[in-house]
């Protein structure tokens, strides 16, 4: 009989061992910091810089230990002690940057085609057609990103609320399988998903693709509620069935149970890491300082990996391609030009991918 992925936890499972979490020594720390203030202007455009403008060498092993439990182990890991005091917000949004650049190929976000962007509340109506909850205070529904793994380093943290949450795919999807059958089969059918008004010029408002897949014995999961029902107001698209909406709502029900979802403060120097196939996150809503300088301030980048998996055939309409160690995934939005194009390139170069 297999052995359990370790992909596939409860909340008593990574409250009892917590090897996901990597501390990073004040001297390794400090010598992350001073490879980013040794680079050069802080100024110059993020897609300018190259992984050799950062010598973050010693820092790497750590680093290297927690990407791989993203990876091969709990799908999530917790990096501590990123340089945090007396370092400015430029500072920290590019030493970010640059433990993205020594870990994969970073992918455009938005409709701006942004590949650092900024997780801050401007405003923004997370339940609008084109809402996006990194810019909004709101409680984010349990979700995944549009990459192998998503990487987010905490600045500032709200006063009030904000708490990370995150669930394993593979336990909810199990759960839904011994309790209801007939749900854990819907969730293998085709769901549609809105991109959110922020498709390019060769992509359609929405596609087709099941919340739950299983590749080689691994459970892959593409669960935004939110999309799923932005997606149900455009032309064309199939209404979902009733066990459809059913099996959504129990879903969600499942990866809430308080056994299964998992919540965790990020302190100012937390730089989190999950698995956007296994690994499902939201958060809390939350109140904010009312200084602006003080205000719930995270960095968020996307990642293509050098080690990743081939995905199932079914993600090829959002991720590109599902072969492994490629370029893939992000949302190329409207501004994905030459120079994006080149950093692609450039990037994979320097960690051994291809581009597809």
């Amino acid at each position: 009989m297999a052995e359990p992925s370790p992909a596939s936890w409860t909340v008593a499972d990574v409250e009892a061992d917590r090897s996901w979490i990597y501390p990073l020594s004040a001297a390794h720390g400090a010598s992350l910091l001073a490879a980013v203030r040794g680079a050069g202007d802080l100024d110059k455009p993020i897609l300018a810089w190259r992984r050799d403008d950062f010598d973050i060498g010693a820092a790497i092993p750590t680093l290297a230990a927690a990407f791989a439990e993203v990876r091969d182990g709990r799908g999530m890991a917790l990096v501590k002690n990123l340089p945090r005091d007396g370092v400015t917000p430029a500072e920290f949004r590019l030493m970010s940057w640059a433990i993205g650049l020594h870990f994969g190929v970073a992918r455009p976000q938005n409709r701006a085609s942004d590949y650092l962007t900024e997780v801050k509340d401007v405003g923004v109506t997370y339940r609008s057609p084109t809402g996006r909850g990194y810019s909004s205070n709101a409680e984010l529904d349990f979700h995944v990103d549009s990459a192998d793994v998503v990487l987010l380093s905490c600045y500032n943290q709200a006063p009030v609320g904000g708490m990370s949450m995150c669930a394993s795919a593979a336990t909810a999807y199990a759960v839904v399988k011994a309790e209801r059958p007939d749900y854990a089969a819907a969730l293998a059918t085709g769901y549609a998903f809105s991109r959110n008004g922020e498709e390019a010029e060769d992509e359609a408002p929405w596609y087709a693709t099941p919340i739950c897949s299983v590749e080689d014995g691994r459970v892959f999961c593409k669960w935004n509620r939110n999309r799923i029902q932005n997606a149900q107001k455009l032309a064309g698209v199939p209404p979902l069935t009733q066990v459809q909406r059913e099996a959504m709502e129990y879903f969600d029900a499942v990866l809430r149970r308080p056994k299964n979802m998992f919540c965790m403060h990020l302190a100012p120097g937390d730089l989190q890491i999950l698995c956007n196939q296994t690994m499902l996150h939201s958060r809390t809503s939350f109140q904010d300082h009312a200084d602006a300088d003080k205000k719930r301030t995270l960095y968020r980048l996307w990642l293509a990996r050098p080690d990743s998996r081939r995905l199932p055939e079914s993600w090829s309409v959002y991720f590109g391609t599902v072969e492994p160690g490629t370029v893939r995934g992000g949302m190329k939005g409207q501004h994905y030009d030459d120079e994006r194009r080149q950093f692609d390139a450039r990037q994979a170069e320097a960690v051994g991918m291809k581009v597809a």
